[in-house]
């Protein structure tokens, strides 16, 4: 993910080429990523990366901090100490990444979704889970595009510091605070990359 611009045209024997693969895997593949929507299919015409939209992105991330919310709840309230490892574990995994010339935005992406896991998966709610992956999946092209297009030190998708406020007060078991940090952390993240869209949309 991150190679391909949105809205760019797949061509079959293009993947087949990159990829040493046969020409019924690739398509097999557009079709799966059509589901996700990550790919943008048409019968008879082709297929396209999937275009990038403003009212799209506010829609998937105003969805996200509604489940995110009731998700932390439910996590302070049911976590077990095997829980609290994994939100500490995974913070302190995230933390380690520094932002110099060493920083690989690609590996923040991985530890970072990792920790939002790791904050919800002490909640008791199967189906909600899911709806909160569906949803991450879904924005990740959002946040790979913006990650693409701004330097680490001017954004606020790289806040470490907020990260480790969320932290202490899921393991402080203030759900409260925990929560409005939370959404306000997803809010700060839809906001830059909306701006990213901006400035990008108008250039193109």
């Amino acid at each position: 993910m991150g190679e391909l611009k949105p809205g760019q045209k797949l061509v079959v024997s293009d993947l087949k080429q990159k990829y040493n693969v046969g020409a019924s895997p690739i398509r097999e593949a557009l079709v799966q990523l059509s589901w996700s929507k990550y790919v943008k299919l048409e019968p008879q015409k082709g297929c396209w990366v999937a275009p990038v939209c403003k009212k799209e992105l506010d829609d998937l991330y105003e969805s996200l901090r509604v489940v995110s919310s009731v998700l932390l709840k439910k996590a302070i309230l049911a976590g077990d100490e095997n829980w609290e490892l994994d939100v500490l574990t995974s913070y302190h995994k995230l933390s380690r990444l520094k932002l110099d010339e060493t920083f690989c935005w690609r590996e923040w992406e991985e530890r970072h979704h990792q920790f939002h896991v790791s904050l919800l998966k002490g909640a008791d709610s199967v189906n909600m889970y899911k709806f909160f992956s569906d949803l991450s999946n879904q924005i990740k092209r959002y946040r790979y595009f913006a990650m693409q297009n701004i330097s680490s030190e001017q954004s606020a998708l790289f806040n470490i510091d907020e990260h480790e406020m969320i932290m202490k007060l899921v393991l402080a078991k203030n759900s409260e605070e925990a929560t409005e940090l939370l959404d306000k952390n997803l809010q700060s993240s839809m906001q830059c990359i909306d701006a990213v869209l901006d400035l990008e949309l108008k250039s193109a």
